[in-house]
């Protein structure tokens, strides 16, 4: 890949937030090919072999829920073959079991691919008890014992599951992507930002090129949805309320493409519903942004936390058939978590609870509590490991675990 350096950088403490990153070319050859002459104090030439190298350390997780088949199995083609890729589904088990289905059609696309997939439920009472096993209680359902349903709490299990391979990142697709050209070129954007990179604690997000909807027999390539317009201006407001100057750094607040660094998802706090994704700007914010008289440790303060945006270059098409309260349980999310945040100044925190009280009048479904969710820091791995060992999506994961010890 070649891609172009980050010409703008806010910084927030040991926080650098890298602007928006364009892609020149999704295949720059090998490492040993000829470089013609160039502009390379402002392009980066990740070469292949070295692309090659981090996807063999990066699993790739896809979250889903009742979703068509062929569409999860046209994910499936994009993610690179050297990826351990993990399934966490929360599909229906009745009156027809869809998570069986999901399992055949997975399980012999594996065989034929010879892809490394880990297919877990998120209902399963093992993986419940797995949690326990390990002290980490905190996903765990009151009243049945089993992990609470969302989207956020099965990304928490599924960085649970990847902190037992060994793996050295962390990547998530949505599982509704219809372009499987987009997924590939999603990992490898994943690759570009951890190949430039210089530190351990590293996040990347995807910011698509654009969402083609269909206008008058027409397709019109929106770039910015209005979650995304909202969410992403009252960020850069939280940012800007600290250093004194206006910015529009953050493209990409709503990401549900993104990865990290294990060492940063192990360090994280999490939310629960779709504030996940915007919860990462605001507990970066927390821990690392060494606001409020907190102080930062000295390994955080030498290696930074980079949060590099990129710009992709394949349009990104997705089931746009959730209806208009999806769009407003999204939006309610990142208000949610943006004003309950310590940290936030008291101007922006009460345009946000108007706004949040606006849409609990039109979509009254759409404003849910947010949980929040400890780091997975203090897990016992070796306990979760254990409680597994004997289900057979654990096989996978048991190679992997013993090359990691």
């Amino acid at each position: 890949m070649r891609i172009e350096l980050p010409k703008e950088t806010e910084r927030l403490g040991a926080v650098l937030i890298h602007g928006i990153q364009k892609v020149f070319e999704l295949e720059s050859g090998l490492e040993t090919d000829l470089e013609r002459p160039g502009n390379g104090l402002m392009i980066q030439r990740m070469p292949y072999e070295a692309e090659n190298e981090i996807e063999k350390r990066m699993a790739i997780v896809i979250p889903m829920r009742n979703e068509r088949i062929k569409l999860v199995e046209g994910v499936l083609t994009g993610i690179p073959n050297q990826c351990l890729t993990f399934i966490v589904s929360n599909s229906s088990r009745s009156p027809v079991d869809r998570f069986a289905i999901e399992k055949d059609a997975f399980e012999r696309f594996a065989r034929f691919t010879s892809k490394q997939i880990v297919l877990v439920h998120q209902k399963d009472p093992c993986l419940a008890e797995a949690c326990r096993a390990a002290g980490y209680t905190a996903i765990l359902d009151e009243k049945d014992g089993l992990i609470k349903s969302g989207k956020a709490e099965g990304m928490i299990l599924a960085k649970l599951l990847v902190s037992l391979s060994g793996c050295r990142y962390i990547g998530f697709i949505d599982a509704d992507n219809y372009f499987p050209g987009s997924v590939l070129e999603y990992v490898r954007e994943y690759a570009a930002g951890f190949f430039i990179g210089k530190s351990n604690y590293i996040m990347v997000r995807i910011s698509w090129h654009s969402k083609p909807k269909i206008i008058d027999d027409g397709l019109f390539f929106a770039k910015w949805g209005r979650t995304s317009r909202q969410t992403n201006h009252f960020l850069n407001m939280f940012i800007a309320a600290y250093t004194g100057f206006e910015t529009d750094i953050i493209k990409t607040g709503n990401a549900g493409e993104h990865a990290m660094t294990m060492d940063l998802a192990l360090t994280l706090d999490y939310s629960s519903g779709y504030s996940i994704e915007p919860n990462h700007f605001i507990n970066i914010f927390e821990r690392f942004g060494g606001l409020g008289g907190k102080s930062l440790s000295e390994e955080i303060i030498e290696k930074h936390v980079q949060i590099f945006q990129i710009e992709s270059r394949n349009p990104h098409l997705h089931n746009v058939g959730k209806g208009e309260g999806h769009v407003e349980e999204m939006t309610c999310g990142a208000f949610q978590v943006i004003s309950q945040s310590p940290l936030c100044p008291e101007n922006i925190k009460k345009k946000l609870q108007q706004e949040i009280a606006v849409m609990q009048q039109e979509f009254p479904n759409s404003v849910k509590p947010v949980d929040y969710y400890p780091s997975l820091s203090g897990i016992n791995e070796t306990a979760f490991m254990e409680a597994i060992r004997e289900q057979p999506y654990a096989d996978v994961i048991q190679k992997c675990y013993k090359r990691k010890i």
